[in-house]
C-alpha cells in the first residue's frame, strides 16, 4: 500500500457515529440554486443502497483476505460505509416530510444494487469467486469517483460563498473526508484478489457510464418531484456548467481527467486527494467532533 511522501502512514480507519439535525434544512439548501442542490441531492438517493451493497460485498470477501493489514483496513471501510448509509437516510426522511417522495427512484436504485448486482447463492465455488471479484472491481471504480467527489467538496469554497446550509456542508465534507481517507481500500482489495489490469479497467468502463446515467436520471427525478419548483422543471447541461463555473458543482473537465488517470498502468488511489487534508477536516467537523465525545 503506497502513500505519497508527504502523507501519513499507518492510518487506522475509524467509523464515526455522527448525527445531524435536519429540522431547519430548506428544500434548496444552496440558496437560489435548485438545480445545483438536486444534483448533489442525488447522493442521498444513491449512497444508502450503494454503500450497503459495498458492505455486503466486502463482508463476503473477508474470508479470502490473507493479509492482516488489508483485513483491518477492510473492516474499517465496512464500518465507515455502514454509517454513511445511515447518515444519508436522514436527509431522505426530511425531503419526504417536505413533500418530495423519493420512493420511485429509490426502488429503481434498490433493483440495481439488490437484484442486478446482489448476491447469487448456489454458484459453484470458482464462479462465486469470479463474480465476487467482479463486484469488488466495480466498487474500486466507484470508490475512485467518490474519492474525487470527496476531494472536490473539501475544497468547494463556492458552496460557502453561496451560503449553503452549514449542516448539509458538514455532512458532505465529513463523508467526503472519509471517502478520501479510505480511498485505497477497495483498490487494494481488488489487487489482492486479482492483480491484473484488464478486470479493473473493464469494471470502470461499466461503472463510470452507469453512475453518470443514474446521476442524470436522479437529478431529473428530483427536479420533477420537487413541490417548490414549477411543473416539468428539468436540469440542463448549460445550467450544470454555469453552476460548476461558480464552484457549486464539480468541473466536468476535472472529472474526466480524474477518470482517465484510473486507466494508467501505474495508478494508485493514494495519489488522488490528500489524506492529510481529510484527517484535518475530520478533526474540525462539528458532527465528527460530537461523535468523538
Amino acid at each position: 500500500m503506497r502513500q505519497p511522501a508527504d502523507e501519513p502512514d499507518g492510518l487506522v480507519l475509524q467509523p464515526r457515529d455522527v448525527a445531524f439535525d435536519w429540522a431547519g434544512l430548506p428544500m434548496h439548501w444552496i440558496p437560489g440554486e435548485p438545480m445545483a442542490t438536486h444534483v448533489v441531492n442525488v447522493l442521498h438517493l444513491l449512497l444508502p443502497e450503494g454503500e450497503r451493497w459495498f458492505v455486503r460485498t466486502f463482508q463476503e470477501a473477508l474470508p479470502l483476505i490473507t493479509d492482516d493489514e488489508l483485513r483491518e483496513q477492510v473492516l474499517g471501510f465496512i464500518g465507515q460505509e455502514a454509517l454513511h448509509a445511515d447518515a444519508h437516510e436522514g436527509v431522505l426522511d426530511h425531503l419526504h416530510a417536505r413533500g418530495l417522495d423519493p420512493g420511485p427512484y429509490l426502488r429503481h436504485v434498490e433493483f440495481v444494487f439488490r437484484r442486478v448486482l446482489g448476491e447469487r447463492p448456489g454458484l459453484p465455488p470458482h464462479r462465486a469467486r469470479a463474480y465476487l471479484t467482479e463486484r469488488v472491481a466495480l466498487i474500486a471504480g466507484i470508490e475512485h469517483v467518490t474519492a474525487f467527489l470527496g476531494d472536490w467538496v473539501l475544497n468547494a469554497r463556492g458552496l460557502d460563498r453561496a451560503g449553503a446550509d452549514p449542516t448539509m456542508l458538514d455532512l458532505l465534507r465529513w463523508h467526503g473526508a472519509e471517502e478520501v481517507e479510505h480511498r485505497s481500500v477497495a483498490y487494494d482489495l481488488l489487487r489482492h484478489l486479482d492483480p491484473g489490469y484488464v478486470r479493473r479497467t473493464r469494471a470502470m468502463f461499466i461503472a463510470g457510464p452507469v453512475l453518470v446515467r443514474l446521476w442524470i436520471s436522479g437529478t431529473r427525478f428530483l427536479m420533477a418531484a420537487d413541490p417548490e419548483l414549477p411543473a416539468r422543471s428539468r436540469p440542463t447541461w448549460r445550467g450544470y456548467t454555469a453552476a460548476a463555473r461558480r464552484g457549486l458543482l464539480p468541473d466536468p473537465r476535472r472529472a474526466a481527467r480524474s477518470a482517465g488517470r484510473y486507466f494508467r498502468p501505474g495508478y494508485h488511489p493514494t495519489h488522488e486527494g490528500s489524506t492529510r487534508q481529510a484527517v484535518a477536516y475530520l478533526g474540525t467537523s462539528p458532527a465528527a467532533r460530537a461523535a468523538a465525545h
